[in-house]
C-alpha cells in the first residue's frame, strides 16, 4: 500500500478514535499519542492555553515520568513554544537551536532537534498547540507531516468541542444535584455550619480542587477564622485564625469581589501561615454574603504546582457561594419567622391569662374580702382573709408567668430599664430599700436572654420580699472574666442553703439559669443575709 494511502487510513482511524472519546483529560492525552504516531515523532506534547493565553496544562508523549520529574515545573510558553501561542499557525523547523527565537532547554531536558507544531482550535478559539520533535530516523518533518498534523489538529478541535460540551452538560447536572442537596439541607433546618461544610465539600468536588475552606469573622476577636476545611491538609487549617488586614479573605470581604491567584504561596497578599499549611498553589476566593453584606469567603485551591482554575471553574464556585448565601438568608428568615410565631403565641396566652384568669381571680378575691367584713366570728373571718391573701399570691405568680411569656414587657430589650423599674416597684411594694446597678454594655450581648435575666431578678426579689425580712437589697448586673454576673443580695435573716425548703423557688432559679447556659450560686447563712448570683458566659 502506498505511504500516502497508509497515512490517509491512519488519519481516518484517528478521527474515529478521537470522536468516540468524551472524557476530556483522556482525549487530550489521546491527541498527543496519535500525533506522535501519525508523524513518526519521538516526542510530542499538547500545551493547553488558559483564558489569558498562558499555558495551564502540558501533556506529553515519549517523555518518561522520571524525565518529566527531572525537568521540573511546566513550560512557561516562551521560546519556540511561545511562537505558536503568539502566532497560531503551523511551524516546521530543521533545528530548534538554530532558530533565533529559541531560548534553549531547561536542565535535564532530553535533546531535541527537529520540530513541528500546529494550533488546535475548538469553537473558533485556539484551545492549545501540538508540539512534535525528533522525527524518526533523524530526518526533518516533511510538508506531508505538516499537512497530516493540521488534519489531526482539526479533528482534535472537533473532538475537544464535543468533549467540552459533554463535560459542561455533566457539570451542569452535578451542579443541579449540589443545589438540590444544599436546598434540602436548608429546608431540613440544618445548622449554618453544617450547610457551609456541605457547600465547601461540594464546591471542591465540582471543580476537582485539592482543598476548600470557608473563612468567617471570629466571634471573640476582630480577625477571621477558618471555620470549615475540606480536603488535603484540612486538619492543619481547621480553626486557624486569619488576620483580616493581611489576607486575601479579608480583601474579598472588604471588596465583595472574587480574587483568583495563580500561586497563593508566592502571592504577597496571602496570609502565609494559612497558604503554607495548606500548600496552596492556584486558588480562588469568592465572597459569601448575608443580607447584602459580605461576611465570609469560600475558597478552593490546588496544591503548589497544580492546575490553575479556569473561568468556568470560577463561575461554578461563585454560583455555589451564592447558593450558600441564599441558604443562610433563608435559614435565618425561617428561624425569625418561627421566633415571631412563638412570640405571637406567647402574647396570646399571656393576654388570655391576664384578661381572663387573673380578672376572674381578682373578682373572687374582692367578693371574699366583702364577705370577710360581714363575718362576726373572728376565726372564720381570719380564714377567709387568709384565702384572700393566698389569692393575691396566686395572682402575683400568674403575673410573673405572664412576664415570662411576654418579651414585649422589655422595651426594645432594654434590660437596664426593666431592672430599674423592677427595683422601684419592689421598693414601693415592700418598703425594702433597693439599689439597682447595671453595666449598660451588657444589654446587647444579653438581649437574647433579656426575659430570663429580668425574670431571675424578679423571682429572687420575690423571695427577698417573702422570706428575708430585709431592710436593704441590691440588684447588680456586671461583667467579670468574660461572663455576665447578675447578683441580688440582701441584709435579711438568711437561711441554711443545705436545708432550704422547695417552697423558696430555688429549683426554678436553677432551671432558668441553666436554660441560659449559666450557673446559679446561692450564698447565705442564718442572720447574715443572702446573695443570689447567676453567671452567664458571654
Amino acid at each position: 500500500m502506498p505511504r500516502s494511502r497508509d497515512r490517509d487510513l491512519k488519519l481516518l482511524e484517528t478521527g474515529l478514535a478521537l470522536s468516540s472519546e468524551l472524557s476530556l483529560p483522556a482525549l487530550l492525552q489521546r491527541i498527543v499519542d496519535l500525533a506522535v504516531e501519525v508523524t513518526d515523532a519521538r516526542y510530542g506534547a499538547l500545551g493547553v492555553l488558559g483564558s489569558h493565553g498562558n499555558l495551564i496544562d502540558f501533556l506529553t508523549a515519549g517523555v518518561t515520568p522520571q524525565e518529566r520529574a527531572a525537568i521540573g515545573h511546566l513550560p512557561e510558553g516562551r521560546g519556540i513554544l511561545g511562537v505558536l501561542i503568539d502566532d497560531a499557525r503551523a511551524l516546521r523547523l530543521h533545528n530548534i537551536a538554530d532558530d533565533p527565537r529559541s531560548v534553549g532547554f531547561p536542565s535535564n531536558h532530553p535533546p531535541m532537534r527537529s520540530f513541528l507544531g500546529a494550533p488546535v482550535r475548538a469553537r473558533g478559539q485556539v484551545f492549545g498547540n501540538i508540539y512534535l520533535t525528533e522525527k524518526a530516523g533523524g530526518g526533518d518533518f516533511t510538508a506531508e507531516d505538516e499537512a497530516s498534523l493540521e488534519i489531526l489538529a482539526t479533528q482534535a478541535g472537533v473532538a475537544i468541542a464535543n468533549a467540552r460540551l459533554y463535560e459542561e452538560t455533566r457539570q451542569r447536572e452535578r451542579w443541579l444535584e449540589v443545589v438540590r442537596e444544599i436546598t434540602g439541607a436548608i429546608l431540613r433546618g440544618s445548622a449554618d455550619d453544617a450547610v457551609l461544610r456541605l457547600v465547601a465539600r461540594r464546591a471542591r468536588e465540582l471543580v476537582a480542587a485539592d482543598l476548600a475552606t470557608v473563612v468567617t469573622p471570629d466571634d471573640d476577636t476582630s480577625d477571621l477564622r477558618v471555620v470549615i476545611a475540606e480536603g488535603t491538609h484540612a486538619e492543619e487549617l481547621q480553626g486557624m485564625p486569619v488576620p483580616s488586614a493581611r489576607s486575601v479573605s479579608g480583601d474579598v470581604i472588604r471588596g465583595g469581589t472574587t480574587i483568583v491567584l495563580v500561586d497563593a504561596v508566592a502571592d504577597e497578599r496571602t496570609y502565609q501561615p494559612m497558604v503554607s499549611s495548606g500548600m496552596m498553589g492556584p486558588s480562588v476566593f469568592v465572597p459569601i454574603s448575608l443580607r447584602g453584606r459580605t461576611f465570609g469567603t469560600l475558597s478552593v485551591a490546588n496544591m503548589v504546582g497544580g492546575l490553575p482554575f479556569g473561568d468556568a471553574d470560577v463561575r461554578l464556585v461563585e454560583s455555589i457561594a451564592d447558593q450558600a448565601s441564599l441558604g443562610l438568608e433563608y435559614g435565618r428568615a425561617q428561624r425569625e419567622l418561627a421566633r415571631l410565631a412563638l412570640v405571637e403565641d406567647r402574647e396570646r396566652i399571656a393576654k388570655e391569662l391576664h384578661d381572663g384568669v387573673i380578672q376572674a381571680l381578682f373578682a373572687v378575691g374582692l367578693g371574699l374580702q366583702g364577705t370577710a367584713a360581714l363575718i362576726a366570728e373572728p376565726k372564720l373571718a381570719t380564714r377567709v382573709q387568709d384565702a384572700v391573701n393566698e389569692l393575691d399570691h396566686v395572682i402575683g405568680d400568674l403575673r410573673n408567668y405572664i412576664f415570662g411569656l411576654r418579651p414585649g414587657v422589655l422595651v426594645d430589650g432594654r434590660i437596664g430599664e426593666a431592672l430599674l423599674q423592677l427595683g422601684h416597684d419592689f421598693e414601693a411594694r415592700t418598703g425594702v430599700v433597693t439599689v439597682v446597678d447595671v453595666d449598660a454594655s451588657l444589654e446587647e450581648p444579653l438581649a437574647p436572654h433579656a426575659t430570663d435575666v429580668v425574670q431571675l431578678a424578679r423571682e429572687a426579689l420575690s423571695n427577698v420580699g417573702r422570706h428575708a425580712g430585709a431592710m436593704t437589697c441590691r440588684v447588680s448586673l456586671r461583667r467579670q472574666d468574660g461572663r455576665a454576673i447578675l447578683e441580688i443580695d440582701d441584709d435579711g435573716s438568711g437561711f441554711d442553703v443545705s436545708s432550704a425548703r422547695p417552697g423558696l423557688g430555688l429549683g426554678n432559679l436553677r432551671q432558668r439559669a441553666a436554660g441560659m447556659g449559666g450557673e446559679l450560686e446561692i450564698q447565705s447563712t442564718p442572720a447574715d443575709g443572702t446573695a443570689v448570683r447567676v453567671s452567664v458566659p458571654l
